[in-house]
């Protein structure tokens, strides 16, 4: 085994100077950036769509989507905001999961964003997101320990 890889283990799941340690490595601080990133935007953006104080979410929504969906367009905003907070919760108490729950969740967006013309943009922004929550979830299989079974 090599030095790094016995120094992961050793690292993963330990505290005291073991986790001060961690900030010293490169790969910790990226997942930590990420990790935070990640599971602050989505509180955010989600709690701004019940606020509309950034922008008028609504214009964003693909018309067949709006046409499927049952209600009207801020209506399924606020389901949006609501499955974003729970997915930017979801990150931040278990990012290990929660990235690919957000990975999934900008996967949808760039679908709805590509079958509405003119947000082309946007939707190769999002795309540039989901490859850095996959980057946080390959990461957060390092540095997050997964959830266990019975008795632990």
């Amino acid at each position: 085994m090599s030095t790094i890889a016995m120094r992961e283990r050793t690292d993963v799941g330990e505290g005291g100077a073991a986790q001060a340690s961690r900030w010293h490595d490169p790969r910790y601080q990226a997942f930590a950036l990420l990790w935070l990133g990640f599971a602050a935007a989505p509180i955010l953006f989600g709690l701004d769509k019940f606020f509309d104080v950034l922008v008028d979410w609504p214009v964003y929504l693909a018309p067949w989507v709006n046409d499927i969906a049952p209600g009207s367009a801020q209506d399924f905003m606020y389901v949006v905001g609501a499955v974003e907070i729970v997915a930017g919760l979801t990150v931040a108490l278990k990012p290990r999961y929660g990235a690919y729950l957000v990975a999934a969740w900008l996967g949808g967006i760039i679908v709805n964003l590509l079958s509405h013309s003119g947000y082309y943009d946007i939707a190769l922004r999002d795309f540039g997101l989901l490859i850095g929550a996959l980057a946080l979830a390959r990461l957060a299989a390092v540095y997050d320990a997964p959830l266990r079974r019975g008795n632990a």
